[in-house]
Formats: structure tokens, sequence, C-alpha cells
């Protein structure tokens, strides 16, 4: 469930992900790492997303403004992990993808770095990526673990920071994804930052999300890791804690580019969607995408339309 990780390992294989690459929008129906892309605005630009619906979405949102803008872009999606697709980014075989910028750095740039905060985690990007690639301006829009608790528990003890968990975090039950219990960005750090010992730790299958918001909705358990993008924790009227001791390192959504495959054109409509995404409008759109089963492509374009970036 932590997004570090997700981004890392939703491809099983390097040969099961270029198996899948080339669907879910791909405009030519070819292998989309056989293309170089040629430049923003006058040549082609190459956007790429990796194997979940989010970053599909967020694929579309770029592509779509690029378009809007009069680049011509062709979209290649549902690559897989970011152990497929960032080395196609630096060598330039996709142009653009939308990425994470915690992830991208303890995965792909500096495993062993220990930025936690934005402005830390943007400088160490810029001064460690690839002399070919860049971020450009990341958005307020995260998507990032979580402790996130029911609306009754809130209440009941004034809740809006992990730290004022303490007096009353061993009358509560937490629940995640098994691996959280043993990570630094899980209940070690909340124990070694927070003091936090819960009353009980419940794990949960990876997979088992919709399992865990039924019982955090029905207070079976009053705490949850959950992403910050579920629209369950707006339809349920969740509260994410504030975490000012930074257990979950930031993980603003950025656009990464290939310096040489994007103008000042293309900079300035994806910096632009960067300026006014938000957490809470990749919570909506993609409640339409899971909930409603709108297609990605419509609801990146009303976003851009009501965002005044479309066309």
């Amino acid at each position: 469930m932590i997004r570090i990780v997700r981004g890392a390992a939703l491809g099983v294989t390097v040969a099961l992900a270029l198996a899948a690459c080339g669907g879910g929008g791909d405009d030519s129906g070819g292998n989309p790492l056989d293309q170089k892309s040629s430049g923003g605005g006058g040549g082609n630009v190459v956007v790429g997303s990796a194997n979940f619906t989010e970053s599909q979405l967020l694929g579309e949102l770029y592509a779509q403004a690029l378009e809007a803008k009069g680049v011509k872009v062709t979209k290649k999606f549902n690559i897989g992990s970011r152990e497929v697709y960032y080395d196609q980014v630096k060598s330039g075989a996709i142009t653009v993808m939308p990425e994470y910028n915690g992830g991208l750095l303890s995965t792909s740039v500096d495993k062993a770095s220990k930025a936690v905060t934005a402005d830390q985690v943007n400088s160490e990007l810029k001064a460690k990526l690839p002399s070919t690639l860049e971020i450009l301006e990341p958005s307020k829009a995260e998507d990032k673990d979580s402790v996130t608790v029911n609306s009754q528990t809130a209440t009941k003890y004034h809740l809006k920071s992990i730290a004022d968990l303490k007096a009353v975090a061993g009358q509560l039950t937490i629940g995640g994804p098994s691996e959280f219990k043993t990570r630094e960005q899980g209940m070690l750090g909340l124990e070694s930052k927070y003091d936090l010992k819960f009353k009980k730790f419940q794990p949960f299958d990876a997979n088992a999300q919709t399992t865990l918001v039924k019982l955090l909705k029905d207070d079976k358990v009053q705490a949850a890791d959950l992403f910050t993008t579920d629209p369950a924790i707006a339809a349920n009227k969740f509260v994410v804690l504030e975490d000012p001791q930074n257990v979950f390192s930031a993980q603003n959504v950025v656009p990464l580019v290939y310096k040489s495959g994007v103008n000042d054109t293309a900079r300035a409509a994806l910096n632009a969607v960067s300026a006014k995404l938000t957490t809470a409008d990749l919570q909506t759109m993609l409640a339409k995408v899971n909930d409603e089963k709108k297609d990605p492509s419509e609801v990146a374009k009303d976003w851009l339309k009501q965002a005044g970036l479309g066309g």
C-alpha cells in the first residue's frame, strides 16, 4: 500500500510490463518503448503512464493540456512499474511521465536519501537526477500513506494531528497492510517520532482496501493507513491527520520530463496543470473513474475545462 513501494512494484516482471505496453491509450498501436520523442510544440511528445488508474488519469491530464496548446502528443499508457519506465524517460523514449517526487527519489535516484519534506525531496531530485531529466513544478496534490481516522474518533478525541493520538492510541485499533507494521514509514516511525503505542495493529492484505474502509466506517478499526487520494476519505467524512514529524515523506505529483523533448510551450502547459491540481481534485476524479465507471479521458477533459486549461 505504501506509495514508494507500489510505484516500484506494480510490474511483476519487465517482460510482463513490456507485454502490456501500448495499452490504455496507445494512439499508434506500436510498442511505446520503440519510439523516441522529438520535442514539444513542433515535434512529438510521448506521454507515458504506469499501470495503475491514477497514473493513467494523470497521463490524460498532461496529454490533453499539451494538446490544448498545440503540442503533438502520442499516449503510451500502462507501461508498467518504475523499474521499466524510468530508464525509458532517461533515454527519451518517453518524454513526459507522471511521477511522485518522494517515490522517484527513494526508488530510482537515491535509495539512501533521508529527505522527507517536499522542499528537501525536490531539492535532492534537482541535484541528483541524470542530466537528461528534470522535474517540472510539483503540484499540491499528493498520493501518500496517512493515518486516517473515522469521524467519530476524530470528534471524540479532538484529533487533528497524529501527535494528538499520543494520549489515546492505547485505546485504538489501527489497520493497514501487513508491511506497514515493520516500516519506518509506518508503525515504526509512528512509535519513534510520536511515541504512539496502539492497542492493536490489524493487518490486511494490500488488496483488501474495501474491507479496511468498511471496518473504519463501522468503527471496528478506529484508524487506518489510507492513500490520501482514496475517494473513500471524502465519501465517508474520514479525517486525514496532519503529520508534522513527517513519518510519511512527500509524494507530490510532478511531471518528470526528458529535457530535450519539451520546449517552453510544453513546460508551461504542464506547469499550469501542477499549479491547479490538488489532492481533493484527484479524489474526486478517481471516484468518477472507479465508482461511476467514467472514462479517464473524459474525466480529465472535464477537469481541464473547469480549470481553464482545456480546449
